[in-house]
């Protein structure tokens, strides 16, 4: 056996870890192979094996400190997770929604290898089956590893339930819950409709969900089985069977709970390393005290925009990770060329938290790109206005005219018309609430700037770029840092394919750099940082 050995020697009272390494970069460049440390003069040394890591008399006349296995993307997390879902990585392209997440993207994740999710969230229900429609036209009507988005719709349970049912008619086998507060009738049903037990006497799901949970109350109502009362509404309203509300009964809501740490968009801006182990241990009370049959996974989201940080959530228990930001700024993304352009610029700093616009009356913000656009000092202007006046005539003349020129672009009047005529077609309550309760009227004003920030983004209405809503946590600049330099940092050039590729295989290389040095090896200065490159 031919052995990777270096022949420098430290000088002049040099730190080995300073000094090339050609052991290190052999043993990182192939991952894929197994390595042993071994012990010489210098300190341990890795050692590239051939075939099944077999130790040779040679090296078994060494000091033989440890026998590292290979390292795959594809085994970095839990191994159920790609044999339950029918993909080759355990790892997510989340569902931005408004269609940010497009068809597209989501064809291309899962013709990467990964888990995918459409962007369904906010559009239409025609939009939607469209959507839809394409990707299955794409992959194939019986085809697996992708899904689509279910938000919460705080105005209307119907909204949600209309949405599971068209999930129903098409065949969607996978949902990502997402903003959820609490659990509503559409997740019990899209959950529960269609199970059934399999030959061997488990439980067989016909609709798996990912819940995206940033709170342990709200993960514990998705590892818990469906409330007793929900199922019995269900059955009697005729759209579940008896024996699929018995079913119900025995298993969890979700199998696979995202800890939705500092992200884009909805977020409570809560550490990873807080959050995941919290509901990893959540997770394990829960399934012990029912006795699950399958022990539901736990995956990581926010703040992976590196493959360091990839890596750390795979290391923290993860069984999988689901990006999101760092997918924005992809050629397949939804959003406009120019909006796009802007998050190529972002640092990690460039982020700030700004009013939901479906959430905007309870207080609730989203986080958003800040560098080129004024959304978030815009927004937060219409929820001081809101806090501050009963109703828009309640604003002094000038103070209104100024909110209008400085910060909607629009006359209250016109916008009112536009909105006044959209939900007298889509939700006539609102507008009968609006007119009976100036306050609401007022906040469905200030909703259609938050809405329409999104929409401009998407369009790139240039004349409207600073009112641009682009969702973006932390991890788009950290991504942004990383390929800079390299053949991702042109925003032409990255695909979701090559994020989502090189991430991965940087984190198998983060990962085996981890294990060397716990092994003892000196690690030079570049151990941890894996460049970018075109992957097949």
């Amino acid at each position: 056996m031919q052995a990777t050995l270096a022949n420098s020697h430290p000088t002049n009272g040099a730190s080995l870890a300073l000094l090339d390494r050609p052991d290190v970069g052999a043993a990182l460049a192939e991952i894929r192979r197994p390595v042993a440390v071994v012990g010489s003069v210098h300190g341990p040394r890795a050692v590239l094996l051939e075939g099944a890591g077999l130790l040779t008399q040679e090296l078994l006349r060494q000091e033989v400190l440890a026998v590292l296995p290979p390292i795959y993307p594809e085994w970095l997390g839990e191994r159920s997770f790609t044999a339950s879902h029918g993909v080759r990585f355990p790892y997510v392209v989340g569902e931005m929604a408004r269609g940010i997440a497009t068809p597209q993207m989501t064809i291309e994740g899962v013709r990467a290898g990964v888990m995918a999710f459409y962007g369904s969230a906010g559009l239409d229900l025609a939009t939607v089956e469209a959507g839809v429609r394409e990707i299955q036209s794409a992959l194939g009507p019986d085809s697996i590893g992708w899904g689509a988005n279910l938000i919460h719709n705080v105005q209307s349970d119907g909204m949600e339930l209309a949405t599971v049912d068209l999930f129903h008619r098409l065949g969607v086998r996978y949902v990502s819950a997402s903003a959820f507060m609490r659990l509503t009738p559409a997740v019990v049903l899209y959950a529960a409709k269609g199970l059934r037990r399999g030959a061997d006497g488990q439980i067989v799901r016909a609709g798996h969900i990912f819940a995206k949970v940033s709170r342990d109350e709200i993960a514990r109502q998705f590892l818990l089985p469906a409330p007793e009362d929900m199922l019995r509404a269900l059955v009697a309203d005729g759209r579940l069977t008896s024996e699929e509300a018995a079913l119900a009964s025995q298993i969890p809501i979700a199998e696979d709970i995202t800890a939705e740490a500092d992200s884009g968009g909805h977020t409570d801006n809560r550490a990873l390393t807080v959050l995941l182990p919290r509901l990893i241990s959540l997770r394990d009370e829960i399934a012990a005290a029912h006795r699950y049959a399958v022990l539901p996974r736990v995956g990581a989201a926010g703040g992976l925009g590196t493959p360091a940080a990839i890596a750390a959530a795979y290391a923290a228990g993860a069984a999988y990770v689901l990006t999101g930001s760092v997918n924005q700024s992809a050629l397949e993304s939804g959003l406009s060329p120019d909006a796009r352009t802007l998050l190529a610029l972002a640092e990690s700093t460039d982020v700030a938290m700004a009013p939901a616009a479906d959430m905007f009356e309870m207080g609730v913000t989203v986080q958003v790109l800040k560098r080129g656009t004024m959304f978030a000092q815009r927004g937060h202007r219409l929820a001081d206005f809101y806090r501050r006046y009963s109703s828009l005539e309640d604003a002094p003349p000038e103070v209104l005219a100024n909110l209008e020129t400085t910060v909607l672009g629009r006359s209250v009047a016109d916008i009112w018309a536009d909105t006044e005529a959209f939900f007298a077609k889509s939700d006539p309550h609102q507008v009968e609430r609006a007119a009976a309760d100036p306050k609401h009227r007022m906040a469905l004003v200030f909703r259609w700037y938050l809405f329409t920030g999104s929409q401009w983004a998407r369009d790139g209405n240039t004349a409207r770029r600073a009112d641009y809503q682009i969702w973006c946590g932390p991890a788009m600049g950290a991504f942004n840092q990383w390929v800079r330099g390299s053949f991702l940092e042109p925003v032409e050039a990255r695909t979701v394919r090559q994020i989502a590729l090189n991430l991965l295989e940087g984190a198998a290389t983060v990962t085996r750099a981890g294990q060397l040095r716990a092994a003892g090896v000196a690690m030079p200065p570049s151990a941890f940082d894996f460049r970018p490159r075109p992957l097949g």
